[in-house]
């Protein structure tokens, strides 16, 4: 059980910021890691076509006998997580809890700012984790639906991302927060620009550490952390163009991967 992988899963790329924390914190933890790139994003989606999807994954994702489901999208978090749970017979975590406990261990002044996909912030499920740990926070949460296609397709137009991330933040920059979660799992991808836009005074949030933190907890209650011998071999599958997947994940991770094709009707008869 200890050498199973963690099957980690995303609409795209983002889930990789989650990826990136639980190489740096648990290194010897083999990752299957699955992004659906080809149905990004998922925020526009109603909450029974992403449960369709997450559910989709997670079968897909036992086949390689997981031990261990990380649903490293805000979005599909909000919608699935719950029905994941009652699914299969290993842990399941989300990243609205972990981001949730991250913003209130970091704000001052109980002023706290969330921004996520359409799906994630309709669903309030930010609120209602963040209200449910202290009823007396000051919660402002905004929709950036144009952030998400941003990073999907590795733009590297500083100026044109710049724009694209001030217009999108622009509803909460005078709203006096002094911790921003980002509720997306692309959003730390850049995090530069919105750390930028909201200005010095405001603690950038990303869920990923948090998350990191508490599958390394998990494991280690369940008894089943890799052991410091274990060699990983880490698998990484998207339903979308393989090399600019390879781009951005060879960027953000620091070094080179392989990425799997794998067709959609694959998945979907799982």
């Amino acid at each position: 059980m200890r050498e199973k992988p963690i099957g980690i899963l995303d609409s795209g790329v983002g889930g990789l910021t989650v990826v990136k924390e639980i190489f740096r914190q648990l290194p010897k933890e083999e990752v299957i890691y699955f992004g659906d790139t080809a149905r990004c994003p998922y925020g526009p989606r109603s909450t029974e076509e992403v449960r369709k999807f997450t559910i989709e994954i997670c079968n897909f994702l036992m086949r390689f006998d997981v031990k261990m489901i990380v649903i490293a999208c805000n979005t599909a978090t909000a919608a699935a997580l719950e029905d994941i749970k009652k699914m299969v017979d290993i842990p399941v975590i989300g990243v609205i809890h972990p981001g949730s406990l991250a913003a209130i261990k970091n704000t001052k002044t109980g002023r706290i700012g969330v921004i996520g996909t359409e799906g994630t912030i309709k669903s309030r499920k930010y609120v209602d984790t963040l209200k449910g740990i202290n009823p007396d926070l000051w919660i402002e949460s905004h929709a950036c639906p144009t952030l998400v296609p941003l990073v999907e397709s590795g733009i590297e137009d500083e100026q044109r991302i710049r724009q694209e991330v001030k217009l999108a933040l622009e509803p909460i920059v005078d709203k006096e927060i002094d911790s921003l979660i980002l509720g997306c799992t692309h959003y730390p991808l850049i995090s530069d620009y919105i750390q930028e836009v909201m200005g010095e005074q405001v603690s950038i949030l990303s869920s990923a550490e948090e998350t990191a933190r508490e599958v390394s907890s998990i494991l280690h209650y369940q008894g089943i952390i890799a052991s410091n011998e274990y060699t990983p071999n880490h698998q990484f599958f998207t339903t979308s163009d393989i090399q600019q997947f390879k781009r951005i994940a060879d960027k953000w991770l620091g070094e080179k991967i392989d990425v799997k094709y794998v067709d959609l009707s694959e998945i979907t008869q799982s």
